[in-house]
């Protein structure tokens, strides 16, 4: 038999549908064609894995990649000439824990996104991820990693639109649905016991993960997310170790909801690629999460966040952990975990505003900077195609008024956005 071709998922055509009520919004980004030049004149340049300055730099780039960068790169005639001369230019930020398809609604939902999942259906999901990746590209967050709660796919099919061209957001990796014991993060009743689904895929056997990650794969999924501690049963070390190698098996990397210090300790124990949130860790699970490398994507609310969210009491928690994690040296990747809608905010200012935790929490801006960057590009697996203004990556280019080594405030103050090589934003 011919292999099939892969089918265009439902949600998708919603998206189509949004594109063409909106005239020009796939036409007004288009993709770079492959001989187009561009050449950014910067004022200052940084480089966030070093933390160094350099001034007056010349960005070549050829299509949707970097070419050559340096103080005499030799301007081809025919090239667009961006001058961000009185600007400072760095690469694309990154998000490495977002919902952007789901967006919990205070004066309706109250606190609890199960009435969310249980309102917005799919395709509804899908054109609001529309709308949140759009926000969060002209933040400056040029890739992001979305770990769940996206209905049925809602996020695989936002993801093909952007990778199409057909809507503007970041690279995006995304997990589908969550894998949970039962139950997920939902308290469910007896005679609705659908209620926990699609959000969720239960599973609780070694039998029942291995279908869960598989049908995730099987249906676009490119990260794999579970969470390990919202029940009074937990994943166990064992259970998590047997669900990683699984995914990396199948090439995925695998990121843990760690919401408890046991559930904590079972994920580093078991040496996933990244424990989320993880707000109660201990000194010795920082530890030993250091020494299995485990990144933490700690998710840490601001204290306006965390009140907007619901557990205002956890703020100064976050904080807490995100200093000891850093003296103590585990690699930390930015990640916002931001759901809600705030009036006269939108999804790229809101996750921006987590850097006042780290400032906080006493987090250098170098380093704040390369938990935006590098490290994150490095968790997902990008960092040989992205996160680095460097020959033979993508042109992910971003610029702000200040220089975020000296005030990373700046990142919030984001003038010009540049996605593989197509200017987004030019303020």
């Amino acid at each position: 038999m011919r292999p099939q071709t892969k089918s265009v998922r439902f949600p998708i055509l919603f998206i189509l549908l949004l594109a063409a009520v909106l005239p020009g919004l796939a036409a007004q980004y288009p993709q770079p064609g492959p001989d187009r030049v561009a050449a950014i004149k910067a004022g200052k340049l940084v480089d966030p894995e070093k933390g160094t300055t350099e001034t007056n730099q010349i960005i070549l780039i050829r299509g949707k990649k970097i070419e050559a960068v340096g103080p005499h790169v030799q301007i081809p005639p025919d090239a667009k000439i961006i001058d961000l001369s009185k600007s400072t230019v760095l690469p694309g930020l990154f998000d490495a824990h977002t919902h952007l398809c789901m967006t919990l609604k205070r004066d309706r939902d109250g606190h609890n996104y199960y009435i969310t999942t249980l309102l917005d259906p799919t395709p509804y999901r899908a054109i609001e991820g529309v709308a949140n990746a759009r926000d969060m590209l002209a933040a400056g967050f040029t890739t992001v990693r979305d770990v769940g709660n996206a209905g049925n796919y809602a996020d695989t099919a936002l993801r093909e639109a952007i990778e199409r061209g057909v809507v503007p957001g970041p690279t995006m990796l995304n997990a589908g649905r969550i894998i949970a014991p039962y139950g997920g993060q939902f308290q469910l009743q007896p005679e609705k016991r659908d209620l926990g689904t699609p959000e969720y895929a239960f599973a609780d056997t070694h039998d029942e993960m291995v279908k869960a990650i598989r049908e995730n794969i099987h249906f676009g999924a490119t990260v794999i997310k579970i969470v390990v501690d919202d029940q009074k049963y937990i994943y166990s070390a064992d259970d998590i170790r047997f669900m990683v190698q699984e995914a990396h098996r199948d090439g995925l990397k695998l990121a843990a909801h760690c919401w408890t210090e046991p559930g904590a300790h079972n994920a580093a124990e078991a040496g996933v690629d990244s424990i989320e949130h993880g707000e109660m860790m201990s000194n010795e699970d920082l530890q030993l999460a250091k020494k299995n490398h485990v990144v933490l994507v700690g998710t840490d609310f601001t204290e306006s966040a965390a009140r907007e969210g619901g557990f205002p009491d956890l703020h100064p928690v976050f904080v807490d952990r995100l200093r000891r994690a850093f003296q103590i040296g585990v690699t930390m990747a930015f990640g916002t975990d931001v759901f809600v809608y705030v009036p006269g905010e939108t999804r790229g200012t809101l996750a921006a505003e987590y850097v006042d935790s780290w400032v906080e929490a006493g987090v250098p801006a170098k380093d704040t900077l390369q938990a935006m960057t590098i490290n994150a590009a490095r968790l997902l697996g990008v960092d040989r195609e992205r996160g680095a203004i460097q020959p033979g990556l993508a042109a992910d280019i971003i610029a702000t008024p200040e220089n975020p080594l000296d005030n990373i405030q700046a990142v919030r103050k984001v003038s010009f956005v540049m996605k593989n090589g197509s200017v987004f934003k030019n303020e």
